[in-house]
């Protein structure tokens, strides 16, 4: 049975869904998390070298699904300190890119919308009020709110999932994901949710890549961006 478009709600991701973090922001984020790496792996005041620190970031990227979990469980970083050093701008303001008109296409999507999002949330709030999206959205979960029994779980969990569906009162059928990641959508999909894949702000050699892993089953919808949802008639 089709619901009720006002009886959907709508979890957006932040970065590469609302506006273009693979701009600058991305970049950035990566220097800063290569250093910070680098430092921690190092050894008598010598920062560890490339090959090493890209080495750790993929196997933890690989098992976890965020570099930062290996960080916490492996080497007693403190989630917040990374965090803070990983998402530190100059300017953030001149780093961000988006299309116009993106606050009033999430006015007229009828239902909830909250965002649910890997970036803490001194970052997330900023870059909300430039973009003027702060007021569309009834809920914002950055990823310091992404627990389970006290322990940090960010997306893919499924465990964080259904903690917040159960919190939330809401079935898994009447929510939608909309996200760039394919492995959060994979997660999404298997507890139920419906879920939508915008793959605009994606650079051409990763969509390469991601164009080339199993996604079918995962993915309801394909955009290249959120303003396209308005159009869309596939979702239940």
């Amino acid at each position: 049975m089709r619901q009720r478009a006002s009886q959907r709600v709508w979890l957006f991701d932040l970065d590469n869904t609302l506006h273009n973090a693979s701009h600058a922001i991305f970049p950035q984020i990566n220097l800063n998390m290569n250093a910070y790496i680098a430092r921690l792996l190092g050894d008598a005041g010598k920062p560890a070298d490339e090959a090493t620190v890209n080495a750790l970031r993929l196997d933890y990227y690989l098992r976890y699904g965020v570099t930062m979990m290996g960080l916490v469980r492996h080497h007693g970083v403190q989630a917040e300190e990374f965090l803070q050093h990983a998402h530190t701008f100059h300017d953030l303001p001149s780093m961000i890119r988006s299309q116009r008109g993106l606050a009033r296409c999430l006015r007229a999507l009828p239902g909830k919308k909250i965002l649910l999002t890997n970036a803490p949330a001194h970052y997330s709030r900023r870059v909300l009020m430039h973009l003027n999206l702060h007021r569309q959205f009834m809920q914002h979960i950055p990823v310091e709110e992404m627990r389970v029994h006290g322990k940090l779980q960010p997306k893919p969990s499924r465990p964080f999932l259904r903690k917040f569906l159960a919190k939330n009162r809401l079935r898994a059928s009447q929510c939608i994901l909309v996200e760039d990641s394919i492995d959060n959508l994979r997660a999404a999909k298997k507890e139920g949710l419906q879920t939508v894949w915008v793959h605009g702000y994606i650079p051409p050699q990763q969509r390469k890549i991601t164009h080339l892993r199993p996604r079918a089953a995962c993915i309801d919808v394909q955009l290249r961006s959120v303003q396209h949802l308005l159009k869309c008639r596939r979702l239940r």
